[in-house]
């Protein structure tokens, strides 16, 4: 009896080690700080909800969750160090559209974004506006598209960088129009808005949030808002859509885990992330920000995010679109 014993509790800890310390055990986590990394420079929209959902995490789960930025090349230094971690469900990764060009962007990423990394929570996104300087004399998207045809590659448009959000709605825009504008990328929204009010560049897509001041003081003109109706944070605005070109385009931000990471851990951080959306503070922020709630299941998650895959993919190869 002592001998089976003895061999019980070895099978058992034979069992614990195999789990390995890479394995959490859903009982006791979490039993230290949380980490989310943002492979985005500090201040942006992104980094912004990173901090504000963690922050509310770290309320309901009794651990403080750390914020940490990892920029560089188009988002991949900051994925691929997550992608690279233990799944152990103590690091995520906040995410933009970036992530999801970025598999037909960039030829040969670090990292595999299908087995790598597993979708967690779609946590908020921005819808886009299109907008021009007033000396542009642009009023509606009728308006562009005359002058993008009278004048093939001399308009320009602006974006937050090459695969960005903006770089393919603009991309897109020209291929629903018929049009050829000139893209010019910049690092970051903030660059490149600085230019559009400068009247240096044509028109831009960019986030409403940060236009919105811009265009109630006259500085900007909204072309049209790229949502499917009407925005409740721009009701005045029509939408691209009701001008006859059906186009969507928002930044979204959403959390990701090392691929590996216990599903009970998954399930469990995309539950407090939806409660975390649901808290005043975080309503009344994103309100103020224009940004919308995207509270989901993980199982959305993962098929909103092939669905970027594919479309942006379809995009970045009618375009020739390349990282060079």
């Amino acid at each position: 009896m002592q001998r089976r014993h003895f061999l019980q509790l070895c099978s058992a800890a034979a069992l614990a080690a195999t789990a390995g310390p890479g394995r959490a055990q859903s009982g006791d986590w979490p039993a230290r700080p949380l980490r989310v990394v943002v492979p985005f420079p500090p201040g942006g929209t992104t980094d912004m909800v990173a901090r504000l959902i963690g922050a509310e995490l770290g309320k309901q789960l009794g651990q403080s969750v750390v914020v940490e930025n990892k920029p560089g090349a188009g988002t991949v230094i900051g994925v691929d160090y997550v992608a690279k971690q233990p799944a152990d469900g103590y690091t995520f990764v906040c995410v933009a559209n970036s992530f999801t060009a970025n598999k037909t962007l960039v030829k040969k990423l670090p990292y595999d974004t299908d087995k790598d990394l597993q979708p967690v929570a779609l946590m908020g996104l921005s819808e886009h506006v299109l907008a021009t300087h007033p000396s542009s004399g642009l009023k509606t998207l009728a308006d562009l598209k005359q002058a993008a045809l009278a004048k093939p590659d001399t308009l320009t448009y602006a974006s937050f960088g090459n695969g960005t959000s903006a770089h393919l709605a603009g991309a897109l825009l020209c291929q629903m129009m018929g049009v050829d504008m000139v893209h010019v990328p910049y690092k970051g929204q903030g660059p490149a808005l600085t230019d559009l009010l400068g009247g240096q560049v044509s028109v831009m897509f960019g986030n409403w949030s940060e236009f919105r001041s811009h265009v109630e003081s006259g500085k900007l003109v909204a072309l049209g808002m790229a949502t499917r109706q009407r925005s409740r944070f721009a009701p005045d605005v029509p939408t691209l859509a009701e001008q006859g070109v059906d186009l969507e385009s928002n930044s979204w931000q959403g959390l990701l885990a090392p691929a590996g990471t216990p599903d009970a851990v998954v399930q469990r951080v995309n539950a407090e992330v939806n409660k975390a959306l649901a808290a005043p503070g975080v309503v009344e922020v994103f309100a103020k920000s224009g940004v919308v709630s995207r509270a989901g299941s993980v199982a959305q998650f993962e098929q909103f995010v092939h669905s970027e895959i594919g479309k942006y993919g379809e995009i970045i190869r009618r375009a020739n679109i390349t990282t060079g």
